[in-house]
Order: C-alpha cells, then sequence, then structure tokens
C-alpha cells in the first residue's frame, strides 16, 4: 500500500485533528467548491472533502485533501463545514440522513436558493443542534482567494466572527446582518442585475450582428452606456427612496417611444423580440397607470404591484 492510499484510508476524524488547528470541511466539488477546497489547501489548511461523485476529490487529494467516504465522515472531521451545492434541496438531501451528526457543527451555506428558504434551513440545522451562516458568493470560481473579491454573510454575528479569518480565505467578507435570509437577499437582487444587464448586451451584440457590427466594434460603446448606469443610479436613488417620480428629467412617455423604436429596430434586423417586448409591455403598463409625465422611475410602482391589471 503507498502513502496516498495510506492517507486516504486513514481516520478522517484523525487526520483532521492533527497539529494544525486550520482545517475545514469542503462538501460540493462543482468549480466553485474545488476552487475553495484548493485555496484552503494552498493557505495551509487541513481540508477534508466529500463529493457524491467521489472522483470529483482525485485532484484534491493529491494535493494533499483528505477524502471523506460518507457524509457522516465529512461531518465529523471538522466543526467548520462549508457547503458548495447546487440549492437548499441538495443540502436536506444530503445531510437528513446524518443528522445526528450535525450537533456542535457551524454550516457555512454558500449555495444559491431564496431566502425564505435559507431562513427555513437555519432553523432546521438549529433544531438538531448545529448553526448556520449564509453566503452569498459575488464571484466565479476565478475570484476565490482574491481579497478583492466579497461574499455576503448573514446569520448569528458571533459564529461568523469566530470564523471570519477562515471565511476570508476565500474573499473578502461583507456581513449584512443576523437574518440569515439577508446575505442571500443581497446576492439574489446582484444576480438580479447582473443576468438582465447581460442579457440586455447580448441582446443588443444580436442586433449589432445582423447589422455586421463585429462584438469588437461594440465593445467600447457597450462598455460606455453600461459604466454610464452608476451615475444615473446615484442620482434617481433619493428620489426613490423618496418615493417621488417628477417628470423633470426625464418622462415615462418619452421612455416608451424609445422602446418602440427599439422594438422595430430588432425586428427589422430579424431579431428576436422578446426581451424589448417585455419591457415594452412594463412601459404601456406605466402608461395605463397613469404615469405618463412621470419618471420611468415610476415603474417601481408597477413592479410592486403583482396583480397585472
Amino acid at each position: 500500500m503507498n502513502s496516498s492510499n495510506l492517507k486516504e484510508d486513514s481516520s478522517v476524524g484523525n487526520a483532521s485533528a492533527a497539529t494544525n488547528c486550520k482545517s475545514v470541511t469542503v462538501m460540493g466539488l462543482g468549480p466553485m467548491g474545488q476552487a475553495m477546497a484548493g485555496v484552503f489547501l494552498e493557505c495551509g489548511y487541513a481540508v477534508t472533502v466529500w463529493n457524491r461523485t467521489a472522483s470529483k476529490a482525485d485532484e484534491l487529494v493529491a494535493k494533499g485533501a483528505t477524502r471523506a467516504s460518507t457524509v457522516h465522515e465529512a461531518l465529523a472531521a471538522n466543526e467548520l463545514v462549508i457547503l458548495s451545492l447546487t440549492d437548499y434541496d441538495v443540502m436536506y438531501a444530503i445531510l437528513e440522513p446524518a443528522s445526528r451528526n450535525l450537533s456542535g457543527k457551524v454550516l457555512v451555506n454558500l449555495s444559491s436558493d431564496t431566502p425564505e428558504k435559507v431562513r427555513k434551513a437555519a432553523k432546521w440545522l438549529a433544531g438538531r443542534g448545529a448553526r448556520h451562516v449564509t453566503g452569498g458568493v459575488q464571484v466565479p470560481p476565478s475570484g476565490i482567494g482574491k481579497s478583492e473579491s466579497s461574499t455576503y454573510y448573514s446569520g448569528p454575528r458571533e459564529v461568523f466572527e469566530a470564523h471570519r479569518e477562515t471565511l476570508e480565505v476565500l474573499t473578502g467578507t461583507d456581513y449584512r446582518g443576523e437574518d440569515p435570509g439577508l446575505a442571500m437577499l443581497y446576492y439574489q437582487i446582484q444576480m438580479d442585475i447582473f443576468w438582465t444587464s447581460m442579457l440586455s448586451y447580448l441582446h443588443a451584440l444580436a442586433v449589432a450582428t445582423a447589422n455586421g457590427i463585429t462584438a469588437e466594434q461594440f465593445l467600447p460603446y457597450a462598455s460606455a452606456t453600461l459604466s454610464s448606469l452608476p451615475k444615473f443610479v446615484e442620482f434617481y436613488t433619493t428620489r426613490l427612496d423618496e418615493g417621488k417620480h417628477p417628470g423633470d428629467v426625464d418622462r415615462l412617455a418619452m421612455g416608451l417611444a424609445s422602446i418602440e423604436h427599439v422594438v422595430h429596430t430588432t425586428k427589422d434586423a430579424g431579431i428576436d423580440i422578446a426581451l424589448p417586448a417585455a419591457v415594452l409591455e412594463i412601459f404601456k403598463r406605466g402608461m395605463e397607470n397613469g404615469h405618463s409625465g412621470d419618471s420611468f422611475t415610476s415603474l417601481i410602482e408597477i413592479f410592486k404591484n403583482s396583480i397585472r391589471p
């Protein structure tokens, strides 16, 4: 039996209880989990890893990680357990059969889901003697291990503070509050902006390429428009907080005409109009609700009213 096999066959608990007091378990070895476990190893942590497809741990084991063969072993290895899973349903599927091993554990769940599901999960874990810290990672796997990257966290402050140093190995930390749902809320509203913005870029590029403009040619103009958005957001922030939408700078009726032109340009280019048509429909609803002379920001009232006319 060679030394690497001896390493894997040894007790997981003994391996993590070695003289190195910096230790952590990472469960879920997709691209994000792989990156996290790798960074911990680079920083001298004793890392125990587990994944439903065990072969995903091979490269990490070769770098010094300890492979847990079962969820029970993964939980037993360390107090601090990092979860990097598809969603919270996967968490239940993995942890429920091993729930007797949850007592005394701190689970930092960096999986994506809804704030309400996060709050329910925190209560579920508390009922089994575990403490839950929610995380919302703001960067792709390539951003892990970089101090300029950031992750939202929420949950019990004393638990977060106790493990802040370890979490800051992964990214900078942005603690949002005691409510376990807050980190996930901040994460999801950022994703709302990100995916909507990136989809609008792809749509505009499709119209551009249909007219012979390459992505490289379009780049400086797309970048300029996206770079201008923070100024608009800053300008409208106070008005939005005050619930005021004066039409002194822009009017919804003007915006409606602009979006109609975008839809027509898209149609003329032979490109799918679904995205700008959806925007146009929202502008029309604003007009129907008497906001024609107000700023386009009045559309926030349409979003708040989930019952369509």
